[in-house]
């Protein structure tokens, strides 16, 4: 854990910066020798590294109910008093076709042993039956969880060097495979000293590359890779199989929006996008574009060899019309897959379409909503960041920046396709004026979009008193005194020096002020402290037209905070890069 420079007054922030997904130890700085930033085996960066090479046994989960280790093909089971051999990870299907052939029937398997398991460290052991085994799995975490990182993958070859403590260097390797990489770090001892030739690109769970080129930047995203993504580390063995009435039932049971449509390898996503499909118990699909045309087709299901298979027939919507694979359901969305580059993603959206307004007019107004982002053809709106709408009875709305506040309209109806939409008319503000359909709603955050266009409207949840302990915590330390910019940087690039002559103060009311020298004029903003809907605490800085370098304007996360030190970082950069802001008490 990174250390906080005063544990005896605010030790109570330690249980805080838990939370903080924070970098850690790997922040300490050692002797550098040609471009190497030497870490330790035991330190939090060389961890992650650890974490995310380790061995995913959580495939074969239906057999040894655990993610910790898999076991080593080829071995036999016995299924319902049917013997089978497992020879590859297809085989595994063979299981839950068995225990699935009869629903109310009690699913028995048996290891046939002895077998070989597979460790996290790659190790092997030898198994010679089932109290061996139980005895084993029980160190793994309860359901099945493991210690494993499998949202992000390193993209190989890697050169990983040694260092003695005087750091010297004592050797090389080139890695190519996680194994190999588990196993190097398997070999060291707790006072090695390592370091990774950097550049280094990751592959995230989506299939996106980044590049990363230091220490710091490779633990920052593996922290905030590593739970991104559903690393089906259960023992549900169900949770990707489905049956065709459990499809059907699926289908119908809400409408679905359009999110991604590809035909013949050509992307047609911006042509389809948030239409609405209608799927009926009869057979037929009405789909809504969005002038609220309605387009009527048919859909029937059956099972086959690939899974179950989703026909569309369409006059119009030739784009749809094919005999779809269903490759994925559950999570709120649909995928579609069928040869030759085609491809249909739905979401669904039963809060969102066909709804009450009455609901999301009285959500609206509990609290307040902070805007987390807005997009206005194609381009954000930093100098919005932070404020506060207020949407009050009568149709009232209010928008507040510290001492600022605009008034203006707003009203919750339905449009022609039947989604909810938020209509705002703010005069003195017309970044926000639009009518906003309604593409997300989760009870702490609501997303806008306006189909087929680049227009975009994020707010956060703010309810007054009801902030966690952190929040009140960390906002009475920054209120507590001036402060100074000790460290800027994007990425390699120092910037520093832009705000040496800065003073600033995180003041009552949410108003951030940025002051010039001793006496000279003060830049004035908005600042405020939020946890967000996927449990991180940001800070907000808005100094709108006035930000010397622009940038300082944004949501920021935390890393670290003591009395007289406060560190952020920031990776919401459309090119990956991460940016560093360190204030010190002045």
């Amino acid at each position: 854990m990174k250390k906080f420079l005063n544990y005896s007054f605010y030790l109570s922030l330690l249980v805080l910066a838990l939370t903080f997904t924070s970098c850690q130890d790997e922040f300490e700085q050692l002797p550098e020798e040609d471009g190497l930033e030497a870490i330790a085996a035991t330190s939090s960066t060389a961890q992650l590294v650890e974490r995310t090479v380790s061995n995913d046994g959580s495939f074969d989960n239906i057999v040894d109910g655990t993610s910790c280790f898999n076991v080593k093909l080829p071995y036999s089971v016995e299924v319902n008093g049917l013997e089978l051999t497992i020879n590859s990870y297809e085989d595994l299907h063979l299981i839950e076709e068995i225990f699935d052939a009869i629903e109310d029937d009690d699913d028995i398997l048996e290891i046939i042993f002895p077998i070989t398991i597979t460790l996290a460290d790659y190790a092997e052991v030898t198994i010679n039956g089932i109290d061996d085994l139980r005895e084993i799995a029980q160190k793994c975490r309860e359901g099945g969880d493991d210690d494993d990182i499998e949202c992000i993958d390193f993209v190989y070859p890697i050169t990983v060097y040694t260092f003695d403590l005087n750091n010297q260097e004592t050797g090389n390797v080139t890695v190519e495979s996680d194994r190999d990489l588990r196993r190097f770090f398997e070999g060291l001892d707790d006072n090695d000293l390592i370091g990774i030739d950097f550049p280094v690109t990751l592959k995230l769970y989506d299939g996106t590359t980044m590049v990363v080129d230091s220490n710091a930047e490779l633990a920052m995203a593996i922290e905030n890779a590593k739970e991104m993504c559903d690393e089906d580390d259960d023992n549900d063995h169900n949770d990707d199989d489905f049956t065709k009435e459990r499809l059907d039932n699926y289908l119908v049971e809400c409408p679905w929006l359009i999110h991604e449509v590809e035909r013949d390898t050509q992307l047609q996503s911006d042509q389809y996008f948030e239409y609405v499909m209608n799927f009926m118990e009869d057979g037929t699909v009405k789909v809504k574009d969005r002038q609220g045309n309605s387009l009527m087709g048919a859909w029937s299901t059956r099972m086959s060899d690939r899974g179950v298979l989703l026909k569309l027939e369409f006059d119009v919507l030739v784009d749809f019309t094919l005999e779809w694979i269903v490759y994925e359901i559950g999570e709120g969305r649909i995928k579609l897959y069928a040869e030759g580059g085609n491809k249909i993603i739905m979401k669904r959206g039963c809060d969102i379409i066909n709804d009450d307004p009455t609901a999301l007019r009285e959500i609206l107004k509990e609290c307040s909503w902070i805007i987390k982002k807005v997009k206005v053809d194609g381009e954000e709106i930093k100098r919005l960041l932070g404020f506060e709408f207020k949407f009050m009875p009568e149709g009232v709305v209010t928008l507040s920046h510290g001492d600022i506040v605009s008034e203006g309209s707003w009203e919750i109806t339905t449009n022609d396709q039947g989604r909810l939409v938020m209509a705002i008319t703010m005069g003195q503000e017309p970044g926000v004026s639009f009518v906003w359909p309604l593409s997300d709603l989760r009870h702490d955050r609501l997303r806008f979009e306006i189909p087929g266009t680049d227009y975009e409207l994020i707010l956060q949840r703010d309810c007054e008193g009801n902030d966690d302990g952190d929040v009140p915590e960390i906002r009475n330390v920054m209120m507590a005194g001036d402060w100074m910019v000790a460290h800027y940087s994007e990425g390699d690039i120092d910037q520093t020096d832009v705000f040496a002559a800065y003073t600033f103060g995180f003041g009552a009311e949410h108003v951030l002020s940025a002051t010039l020298g001793e006496t000279g004029p003060a830049l004035l903003g908005s600042w405020r402290i939020l946890r967000n809907s996927d449990g991180y605490l940001k800070v907000y800085l808005n100094l709108g037209d006035q930000d010397p370098l622009g940038e300082l304007t944004d949501d920021w996360k935390f890393v670290s905070i003591t009395a007289d030190r406060i560190e952020l970082k920031d990776i919401s950069g459309g090119d990956g890069t991460i940016s560093t802001l360190v204030f010190e008490k002045k």
